[in-house]
């Protein structure tokens, strides 16, 4: 993923752009981190409460695993992803698309 500098952006604008995208991906991963975190604390507690001969692999034993790993994952691509499919070279297109658009109704 690159930030790449434009010619009509100041340097300010493009410092301010890039410490966003830091900020971003500092919260994913800290959502990463607390992820895996839990899910292991889970696991021990799920393990320590086991009836003897009971198997680990029940549904309810990877409910938050799996539902909170969807989160996670709609997480790291609203972080990632945005820039291959909603560049900001395409949203500066956009922009200057529908201005044109809205000039020449103006006209």
């Amino acid at each position: 993923m690159e930030i790449v500098m434009n010619q009509d952006i100041s340097d300010l604008e493009y410092l301010d752009r890039v410490r966003k995208r830091v900020k971003k991906i500092k919260g994913f991963y800290s959502h990463l981190l607390v992820y895996i975190v839990i899910n292991i604390m889970i696991v021990i507690i799920n393990i320590q409460d086991l009836e003897p001969g009971e198997s680990y692999f029940q549904f309810k034993n990877f409910f938050t695993l799996f539902f909170w790993g969807i989160g996670l994952l709609v997480h790291g691509l609203s972080v990632f992803l945005p820039d291959f499919i909603f560049s900001k070279n395409w949203e500066e297109r956009k922009i200057k698309e529908l201005m044109e658009k809205d000039r020449k109704q103006w006209d």
